[in-house]
């Protein structure tokens, strides 16, 4: 019989949050979504499995690659643990709140898996946080939700927030428009994935030069925008171009003092997007903060399918952590057993986090030093446990 594996040993991606860490998310999400509340947005809490045909369909088709499957033993279908919140969201836009007037705000928070990690995110369970606006084809929708992104960030205390604009439309436009076989056009999709400049000049053809100059002008919004304006592109790249320009110029209006970059080749990350997306970055966080953008909601009305615009963000929990600088260490009071209750309550309404002894014990400083406590309660004052040692 094989023996029983160590109950600490968890499955790939997955691990345990202890300790202050797991309080510290839980009250940064909170702050995070009372910003979103504060602009209007709904919360809306999806189920965490679905069945696989709604959960993957839409928007959801880029994420069945992710998908946990299994099977449900009630229905005998076959389900999918959600690996995005998005794709849940505008089913429930599509669906039951089908008939709420738009835009339609909505927010939401929670936890997704994922079927396997890579090597820059090799967690597979996630925390997310994130807004959609559905409904509105404005490009001040846009505007906004860059803006609420920015603002919810920097509410937490993350500080030097980078937005990258990007434009994966455009791609797909020129290659429509200069007519490339499907081998050609993955072969330069993955070249630009990785940034290969030589690749990319190595396809050789018109593609190929436009395709180096939209890696070159990658950079810092002013000087990126004013050569992408310049670039001669065929109709379809150029109609996209102009959109990405538009918005991209409202965002700058808007949020004047945020670092914005521009990466018109950035396709990564955005397979159901159909228009202006961004990332999220931070000085103090190697990885994405969050992304988000343009994208469309499949909502059946009276037996039609009507493609309903929306644009929207998520933020990841794990890399919004790491961006900050860590909890701080909680005020906590060590009380001794056969404290009255109401001298427990009232120094919590002080403040204090109070750890209540549960026996008598020889030496009380020795035993709030053991309970990570810095304070104890004697004669009815809280003194530092280092001015009794």
């Amino acid at each position: 019989m094989n023996e029983l594996p160590n109950k600490g040993l968890l499955p790939e991606g997955l691990r345990d949050v202890l300790p202050p860490d797991a309080a510290f998310e839980a009250e940064v999400t909170s702050g995070l979504m009372a910003c979103f509340a504060g602009h209007g947005y709904e919360r809306v809490k999806p189920p965490l499995i679905e069945f696989e045909k709604s959960l993957l369909s839409g928007v959801g088709e880029a994420t069945a690659r992710d998908t946990f499957r299994l099977m449900d033993p009630v229905s005998q279908h076959m389900m999918g643990v959600r690996p995005d919140m998005t794709v849940q969201v505008a089913r429930i836009a599509a669906t039951r709140l089908s008939q709420a007037p738009r835009p339609l705000r909505l927010c939401y928070a929670g936890q997704v898996l994922r079927a396997r990690g890579n090597q820059i995110q090799p967690e597979r369970q996630l925390g997310q946080a994130g807004a959609e606006l559905i409904g509105s084809p404005a490009a001040a929708a846009d505007v906004e939700v860059v803006r609420l992104a920015v603002e919810a960030l920097d509410g937490v205390g993350i500080e030097e927030i980078t937005v990258d604009l990007n434009m994966p439309t455009l791609i797909a436009a020129l290659m429509d428009d200069l007519e490339l076989d499907e081998a050609a056009a993955d072969a330069l999709r993955a070249a630009l994935d990785r940034k290969d400049a030589a690749a990319v000049a190595a396809a050789g053809g018109e593609a190929a030069e436009i395709l180096q100059h939209l890696l070159g002008v990658a950079g810092p919004a002013d000087n990126a925008l004013a050569a992408i304006e310049n670039l001669a592109l065929p109709a379809g790249a150029a109609r996209e171009r102009d959109a990405l320009l538009e918005t991209a110029r409202l965002i700058a209006g808007e949020l004047s003092d945020i670092r914005l970059t521009v990466d018109p080749v950035e396709t990564r990350g955005f397979e159901y997007h159909c228009g202006v997306t961004f990332t999220l970055f931070a000085r103090s966080e190697r990885g994405e903060l969050g992304w988000g953008g343009r994208y469309t909601v499949d909502r059946g009305d009276g037996g039609k399918d009507v493609a309903e615009p929306a644009t929207g963000f998520t933020l990841f929990m794990g890399a919004v952590m790491g961006a900050l600088p860590g909890p701080q260490p909680a005020n906590r009071v060590y009380l001794p057993f056969g404290t009255p209750p109401a001298t427990t309550a009232g120094l919590r309404g002080e403040g204090w986090v109070v750890v209540g002894g549960l026996e008598e014990v020889a030496d009380i400083c020795t035993e709030a030093q053991r309970m990570n406590c810095p304070y104890v309660l004697q004669d009815d004052d809280v003194v530092a446990v280092d001015k009794l040692s």
